[in-house]
């Protein structure tokens, strides 16, 4: 079956740049950032690694940690890292997981169940591993992107998301299209105009379904 919004994410164990890992003890009470790629050695992933060892630092800042995963052996991560550095000026901090026999892949819906590695394979044989998933401290997945070969992803939304998620997390609010921390925000539907009046102030209603108010911080 499927993965899904708010689905628990599936645990695994797995060799990584940083050892044996387990990754529902890796998630901890952080939310996490499991991004993956069809292969080392390859240009648009080694500009996504890049991307997201620069912003590190910002995802620390919302207690976000970072995985990548990779369908090639941990000692093919660590020398595809010097490359990383070279091309953008950080190394990852982040731990790099190994799956060589597609087992994490399949398991998260990445890949068919009957797919396998051919020899001489391509990246195009993993073309579908290209999936980010943001996953909460309650272990369930609240984001899922799938991009294709040719479109590097973009880690300014991913970070806007993860702030819209954890914005919105255990509170009665939606974020509009294309926002950004510090714009209004929706009061949900299951909370009455009055009592939205009551509890966060002047509210600003173009339509009767669209109530904003200014985020709390």
């Amino acid at each position: 079956m499927s993965l899904r919004i708010n689905d628990i994410a599936p645990d695994f164990t797995a060799e990584t740049t940083q050892g044996t890992l387990n990754w529902h003890d890796y998630i901890g009470d952080s939310y996490t950032i499991l991004f993956s790629h069809p292969k080392d050695f390859t240009p648009v992933c080694t500009t996504e690694f890049s991307a997201a060892a620069n912003l590190a630092g910002e995802f620390a800042k919302r207690n976000a940690k970072l995985a990548g995963i990779s369908i090639d052996g941990v000692e093919d991560h660590k020398k595809w890292m010097d490359d990383v550095k070279t091309y953008g000026g950080a190394a990852p901090d982040f731990p790099i997981i190994a799956d060589g026999d597609l087992k994490i892949a399949k398991l998260y819906d990445m890949l068919p169940a009957e797919a396998y590695l051919p020899d001489g394979r391509t990246p195009n044989d993993t073309a579908t591993v290209r999936t980010t998933f943001i996953i909460g401290p309650d272990k369930k997945i609240r984001l899922m992107l799938i991009y294709p070969m040719s479109v590097g992803r973009n880690f300014d939304e991913i970070l806007r998301a993860l702030d819209a998620i954890r914005q919105t997390d255990a509170q009665p609010f939606a974020t509009p299209a294309n926002w950004k921390p510090g714009d209004d925000v929706i009061v949900a539907l299951s909370v009455s105009t009055d009592d939205a009046k009551a509890k966060f102030g002047q509210l600003d209603i173009p339509l009767p379904y669209i109530r904003k108010t200014k985020a709390p911080s």
